[in-house]
């Protein structure tokens, strides 16, 4: 990765890598920017629009940050201002970080910004995109997976757990495939490194709980059967760390 630097312009500060960004300015982190470049190539629709675009010959994803809940509904995207290092895409930026250099297939964090208004800020970050990845969901809304595809899922938690690295949201839709089946984990807003090994038993059992309700609201292909093939290599890579 490039030289990462900080940068304030006013009420933005941005942290950036100048390989990708060498003079980054705050309107790139908003989605019009990139339309008016003609340059957005798709997008996806959750608590806000996250944008994929492409600059000088790469691909990125931006994600604004905001809110669920009810605290959601009065402060969608505004967030008590508590200092640069506490806040959510400076967190998120340093953990994807700390996963590349721990060779984990994560994304590759490129920039983040903050706006700092009176005593609260909203905030961005930008990402390299995972070239021809799909997540988890959309992919067993269409078809079932091999049990090698299984384990390979199982043993790839098993190394973000071995690194003691906690995923607030571990569910199928942060579950990532790609062109080759290898595994990635996305969207790592609130995660962190947790010492010990007592919460990476409810860690697993959120995803489980993420497999059993779109198998009841959507009927994927999946069954139970999959998630033991999992499991096992989960556990058995787990013990073999």
């Amino acid at each position: 990765m490039a030289y990462i630097q900080q940068k304030a312009v006013e009420s933005h500060i941005m942290l950036f890598d100048t390989g990708h960004f060498p003079v980054p300015v705050p309107k790139m982190f908003t989605g019009q920017y990139w339309k008016t470049q003609n340059a957005i190539t798709g997008q996806a629709t959750g608590r806000g629009t996250t944008y994929f675009f492409q600059h000088n010959k790469n691909e990125y994803v931006l994600r604004h940050y905001r809110r669920g809940g009810l605290i959601g509904k009065v402060l969608s995207d505004q967030y008590m201002y508590t200092g640069i290092e506490k806040s959510r895409a400076w967190q998120e930026f340093k953990l994807l970080q700390h996963m590349k250099n721990m060779d984990l297939n994560c994304p590759t964090p490129i920039a983040a910004m903050l706006k700092k208004t009176g005593l609260y800020y909203q905030a961005d970050i930008i990402s390299k995109k995972i070239p021809s990845a799909k997540d988890l969901h959309h992919i067993l809304l269409a078809n079932s997976l091999t049990a090698d595809v299984w384990k390979k899922i199982g043993q790839t938690i098993a190394k973000f757990h071995h690194h003691q690295i906690y995923h607030h949201d571990l569910n199928i839709h942060n579950i990532m495939l790609g062109i080759e089946n290898e595994v990635w984990l996305i969207d790592f807003d609130k995660c962190g490194i947790r010492q010990g090994s007592n919460w990476k038993n409810s860690n697993m059992a959120r995803l489980k709980r993420s497999f059993e309700k779109e198998k009841r609201l959507r009927n994927i292909y999946w069954q139970l059967a999959d998630w033991q093939i999992l499991i096992s290599a989960y556990n058995e890579a787990a013990m073999a760390n």
